[in-house]
């Protein structure tokens, strides 16, 4: 009977996480407070000075939601003035998401032109929701 009484409160503690992860997920977050560290040279290239926002995406080589959130950034970036995307696969480069404390893909940070990080969003996106977040920084109406 004790056992059962465990397997019971295991499953029970495992979907309290899971659906925690679930609501974290796609979630924009304001960022970080600003540390001293550099930005690492592959974000600062990456960065179009032309553009108010620019969305980096950081993914890794397998990452299935990296695909659905190249597509979505990249659909976004298309239709909106001001935003651009980029995608760094950070597969071979451990030390960009380090210095970036990305740790999982994919992740999005939206920088200004002059690198600052504006907000981020682990996990997929969810588009409207970023698309609120970004209207300040953009300066114009989005669609």
């Amino acid at each position: 009977m004790a056992g059962l009484w465990v397997l019971l409160g295991t499953l029970v503690v495992a979907a309290a996480v899971g659906l925690g992860l679930r609501a974290r997920n796609g979630r924009v977050r304001a960022p970080r407070p600003a540390e001293t560290r550099p930005l690492p040279e592959a974000v600062h290239e990456a960065l179009d000075p032309g553009s108010a926002v620019t969305l980096v995406q950081i993914s890794t080589t397998f990452c299935a939601p990296c695909r659905h959130t190249r597509v979505l950034l990249s659909s976004l970036a298309e239709k909106t003035d001001g935003l651009t995307h980029v995608d760094l696969d950070v597969t071979d480069r451990p030390e960009v998401a380090n210095a970036l404390s990305v740790l999982r893909t994919p992740t999005t940070l939206a920088m200004s032109a002059d690198g600052r990080e504006l907000l981020r969003v682990g996990g997929v996106p969810r588009r409207e929701e970023l698309l609120a977040a970004l209207r300040p920084h953009l300066g114009a109406p989005t669609p």
